[in-house]
């Protein structure tokens, strides 16, 4: 049984900050921020979860079937995160890339503590609360002082790259032929940007990168040792009721200070025909994938192509609905579409063998999902991208990045796409806090 118990803070970001400051006793971690981005198919503007009172983790084999079990047995919330590897168990794949990161495959948690933020309010969830402990815990967050001496600067860290330049060409060029013999007709090919020996202060480099990129998709996970920092602007899937929606995302522009310049670009994007096509193709994979499971003649295109601006980039962004059975396995839905359209290709099963043969780096969390399950089977995940990774204990930083490589590919064009959504993620790590 869960205590609930609400609370309206006289400031709810200085609320937030703390509680994320509060939260990093704990091993288990996720924080999700839809940094006011809320929109028709949002339920809460952030939520966090913390304190694992059970969990499971594992690696790709049978995964979906021990989260089924894992989900079915807890009926509660639980938060957690899939590896783009999982498509090993989906499907005949393997990973044997290399894993400077080493997240398990799977890891889902049962929270002790669940506090869930909407219009100024928080709700506050405890699992087998000890006597006052939501108060006690509440004048705890709210006594926190936050000065700028107490975010710890780090040394700027060295980008290193997995795969450089000349290099890229040739994979690219590698990948078109394959398009060119009909072995595909689209793939997400991506490549890693890492540091090694080097160390970073998680909470303030999130604080940071989420500062200024402000996506609808933020999140934070700490698991032990390992830490996620995510801008992702992309939803992979949601539940809620019998209504399935998922919203690819495909297509990419820079953003200008100057406002007639930003437009035109926003404009020119929504006309790109080499955009258009990627995004098109996608949704008719993410409209395949949600038939899996859906009611038939119920999967519906609710939005193609619209454009949306962030702080870094425009994007291409689609939304894809479908309705299924009130007995439908929820996990089912996951397992069905996973891993998601935007980061695999066309067709599927090619394109996850072509990419895994031609990138250097084993995915793992990036290109994955992040979130969470709710007690009566619904369920919210993000697409992990435009994120930094890092395992504390190696000193080992990561970030990905990739974009869709099609017939009308240009290399240099796909390569200079890739820097422009790195960006973020490099003046993070390259400057000081």
């Amino acid at each position: 049984m869960r205590t609930t118990q609400n609370h309206q803070p006289k400031n709810i970001e200085n609320f937030k900050q703390n509680l994320l400051l509060w939260s990093q006793q704990f091993d288990d971690i996720l924080w999700l921020d839809s940094n006011q981005h809320t929109d028709q198919y949002s339920n809460y503007d952030a939520v966090l979860a913390v304190d694992a009172f059970t969990a499971l983790r594992t690696d790709f084999f049978d995964a979906f079937e021990k989260l089924k079990e894992f989900q079915k047995s807890t009926k509660d919330w639980i938060f957690g995160y899939l590896t783009y590897d999982l498509k090993n168990t989906t499907e005949r794949l393997k990973s044997e890339n290399f894993d400077g990161l080493e997240f398990p495959d799977l890891y889902f948690f049962q929270p002790k503590k669940l506090f869930l933020f909407k219009d100024n309010q928080v709700e506050i969830q405890y699992l087998r609360m000890v006597d006052d402990e939501i108060e006690d815990d509440i004048k705890l967050i709210e006594s926190i002082v936050i000065s700028s001496e107490s975010e710890k600067s780090h040394n700027p860290i060295k980008i290193k790259l997995r795969i450089h330049k000349d290099e890229y060409f040739e994979k690219v060029n590698k990948m078109l032929a394959h398009i060119q013999r009909g072995d595909i007709y689209e793939a997400n090919f991506c490549q890693e940007f890492y540091a090694e020996d080097s160390e970073i202060n998680p909470i303030d480099t999130f604080k940071k990168l989420n500062e200024i990129s402000k996506p609808p998709f933020a999140s934070f996970l700490k698991l032990e040792d390992k830490y996620m920092m995510s801008a992702s602007p992309e939803r992979y899937i949601k539940k809620e009721g019998t209504t399935v929606i998922s919203q690819p995302i495909k297509g990419t522009a820079k953003r200008s200070t100057n406002k007639s310049e930003d437009l035109k670009l926003a404009g020119d994007l929504s006309k790109d025909l080499k955009e258009r096509s990627e995004n098109i193709m996608i949704v008719d994979l993410v409209r395949n994938d949600l038939s899996h499971t859906a009611i038939k003649g119920s999967v519906k295109v609710k939005e193609l192509c619209k454009v949306y601006s962030f702080l870094q980039v425009h994007q291409m962004i689609s939304t894809v609905q479908s309705q299924v059975e009130s007995d439908t396995n929820p996990v089912d839905i996951i397992k069905t579409t996973f891993p998601m359209g935007s980061m695999t290709g066309v067709p599927k099963l090619s394109a996850m063998q072509i990419i895994e043969n031609l990138e250097e780096t084993k995915r793992g969390l990036y290109s994955g999902s992040v979130g969470y399950f709710t007690p009566n089977g619904d369920f919210d995940f993000n697409v992990i991208i435009r994120s930094i990774l890092y395992n504390a204990s190696k000193k080992y930083i990561s970030y990905s990045v990739g974009g869709a490589i099609t017939a009308k590919s240009d290399p240099l064009k796909e390569y200079e796409e890739c820097l422009i959504k790195a960006k973020a993620m490099r003046e993070v790590l390259e400057k000081p806090l």
